[in-house]
């Protein structure tokens, strides 16, 4: 268990499947955070890879999303990458920042990272706003870097973190 300021994040388990595939059913999130026709499979895929760690995001004992993050082990590239989501109505709290500083002081503290990185669609201004606030900045566009559900390549914003720059 990771505590934050408000947030509580802890592994994600085979029974956070159905409330975590509903999130990600709400229009707002499945816009970003597609996953085909069965959801619930998408979600137990992202617990079953070993690559990726899948915290249940937790406020006031109630699941709100998931943050996920993965490591590039080369020791000459070494960092993390970081994903988030949460339901709509738990936003605009903070809590996302609230969980996205929980986990990164964890993986500075327990696993040595320095940098982290997040990879939000360049459209999406209001994950770029809340990642900024975090302390992320951008490095650059990844241009044509996603299949969006309309079948069409759209560009993402590569942004970057390194743990000095962890914003309170």
């Amino acid at each position: 268990m990771l505590r934050g300021r408000a947030v509580t994040l802890r592994p994600a388990t085979d029974a956070d499947v159905p409330a975590l595939a509903a999130i990600r059913a709400a229009p707002e999130v499945r816009h970003w955070w597609r996953g085909g026709d069965d959801l619930a499979e998408a979600v137990r895929a992202d617990l079953a890879d070993g690559d990726l760690t899948t915290y249940a995001v937790e406020h006031d004992g109630r699941l709100i999303g998931a943050i996920q993050w993965y490591a590039e082990t080369d020791p000459d590239y070494r960092h993390a990458s970081l994903d988030i989501f949460l339901d709509p109505a738990a936003r605009g709290a903070g809590l996302g920042g609230d969980a996205i500083r929980t986990l990164v002081r964890h993986l500075v503290d327990e696993y040595g990272h320095h940098r982290f990185t997040i990879d939000p669609a360049a459209a999406n201004t209001a994950a770029i706003r809340a990642y900024a606030k975090v302390g992320f900045r951008p490095v650059g566009i990844m241009r044509r870097y996603e299949r969006g559900a309309d079948g069409r390549w759209h560009d993402a914003l590569l942004m970057d973190l390194l743990a000095d720059e962890l914003a309170d």
